[in-house]
């Protein structure tokens, strides 16, 4: 092997071992975050509003994962009132909007629940303990989040709830609340009576279906029905008769004297009119909520920022791998005898690929820049990493030479000749290498054994 092969060698063997020591560190998670504000009208925030305060944070996982998570709190003094009377279950739903530009392009839409306990209209609603949602972004870069709006919807629970001596209900001044004994049975043992002709009492409700609920018994006024302001059915409801239309003989406590038909989930109203100078009583009322598989629409509240809340950029590295692979086995082939006369020939070498960058060059994958307000462009200039090469080394296979060999048409080299001093150039040259030079001793120690190439 001539002087610029064992040259080509030596440098070959630095480069690989010098690229052995580039590491490459993974950008950490975003920390930084945006305060957005807004104000919620319609539906549960009322026709008055209810402001929140969002703190939203963009993060990036492993693998490109981007997730963004808002936490919620109230401003001021006002909430989201229950529409209605609930059983315990009903859902509050917040979604957010998050626009993504840059390397990726899109939403993201933040969503989080919180059930309710028991409800009746106006009580306050409990906000989710946050909104998240998530996304793979495949693409190196940066990407820009910036947050957009925001809807409330309320899920109410399937179930049936007793309205009893509630502000819903109005009564007209000829009425009267008395206490009954609990060996009547009445709801709560007690009931609203008249007997005065004319006068009315009226629930205003939310849900999908009502009942009047109060005592069978003799002697009793005939009642008119309205629901939404118009009749369901010409008849006129007698508590003074049995279902099957006979006169009662006792009495009976907790009935249901009449039923609505099933209505469209929303807000109603039932009356019921004495038409007769004879008692009238209203024992309660039983309102109904079917499963509505939907939040629905009447109680949807829609958020308008209040606030220029900027955006973060967010800087999305690629996939390093620990443990470079080329994509080709680079080979070097050695000189073989053909013959007596024959020359030896020397193959031709590989060159080494080059393995792809995962960033762009003047990506910086540190940088996370938080722009208030308007949006700021943040650049940053990165130096490119150096490209990674590895040589593999195939052992001659002829170890030494026997004298008298066959001529190869290369003169001998005389001993300390100018090969030795190239590799002891190319090794100075690489010698801020730990693991350069530890290969160059290795095939120091090689020639001193007596193996010649």
């Amino acid at each position: 092997m001539n002087r610029w092969s064992k040259a080509f060698i030596a440098a070959s063997v630095g480069m690989a071992a010098s690229a052995a020591f580039v590491v490459s560190s993974p950008s950490g998670s975003a920390e930084s975050s945006l305060v957005a504000k807004y104000l919620c009208t319609s539906g549960v925030a009322g026709t008055n509003g209810v402001q929140l305060e969002a703190t939203i944070t963009p993060k990036i996982a492993a693998g490109g994962m981007l997730d963004v998570e808002w936490a919620l709190k109230y401003q001021g003094t006002r909430r989201f009132g229950s529409p209605g009377f609930f059983e315990a279950g009903s859902t509050l739903n917040l979604e957010g909007v998050v626009d993504i530009t840059g390397a990726w392009n899109g939403q993201l839409r933040p969503k989080g629940s919180k059930d309710q306990a028991e409800l009746v209209p106006g009580d306050q609603l409990v906000l989710p303990d946050g909104l998240s949602d998530a996304g793979l972004v495949k693409r190196t870069g940066t990407i820009r989040v910036r947050p957009g709006g925001l809807v409330v919807r309320f899920q109410p629970a399937e179930g049936e709830v007793m309205v009893n001596n509630h502000e819903s209900i109005t009564y007209s001044s000829g009425w009267q609340r008395i206490n009954t004994e609990k060996v009547f049975g009445d709801y709560l043992y007690d009931l609203h009576r008249t007997d005065q002709q004319g006068e009315s009492a009226k629930l205003s409700f939310t849900g999908t279906q009502v009942a009047y609920i109060a005592r069978r018994d003799r002697d009793l006024g005939d009642v008119r029905v309205l629901l939404d302001g118009a009749t369901v059915t010409d008849g006129l409801v007698k508590p003074s008769k049995d279902r099957d239309g006979s006169d009662m003989t006792g009495s009976r406590s907790q009935e249901d004297l009449w039923e609505s038909p099933v209505l469209p989930y929303g807000p109603h109203t039932i009356e019921i009119t004495n038409t007769e100078a004879k008692v009238a009583n209203v024992d309660a009322f039983r309102v109904r909520t079917a499963n509505l598989g939907e939040p629905p629409t009447h109680d949807e509240a829609t958020c308008a920022l209040q606030n220029d809340p900027g955006a973060i950029d967010v800087p999305v590295p690629g996939a390093t791998p620990t443990s470079p692979t080329p994509t080709s086995s680079p080979t070097v082939t050695t000189p073989t005898p053909t013959g007596p006369t024959g020359t030896p020939t020397t193959g031709p070498t590989t060159p080494t690929p080059t393995l792809p960058h995962n960033n762009p060059p003047g990506t910086n994958d540190n940088l996370v820049s938080v722009i208030p307000g308007g949006v700021r462009t943040s650049t940053s200039t990165a130096t490119p990493k150096p490209t990674t090469t590895k040589t593999k080394y195939v052992k001659a296979q002829v170890a030494k030479t026997p004298k008298g060999g066959v001529d190869s048409g290369e003169a001998p080299e005389p001993p300390g000749g100018g090969s030795y001093g190239l590799i002891a150039g190319g090794s100075m040259l690489l010698m801020g290498s730990a693991t350069g030079g530890l290969l160059l001793r290795r095939r120091k120690a090689e020639h001193a054994g007596g193996v010649e190439s």
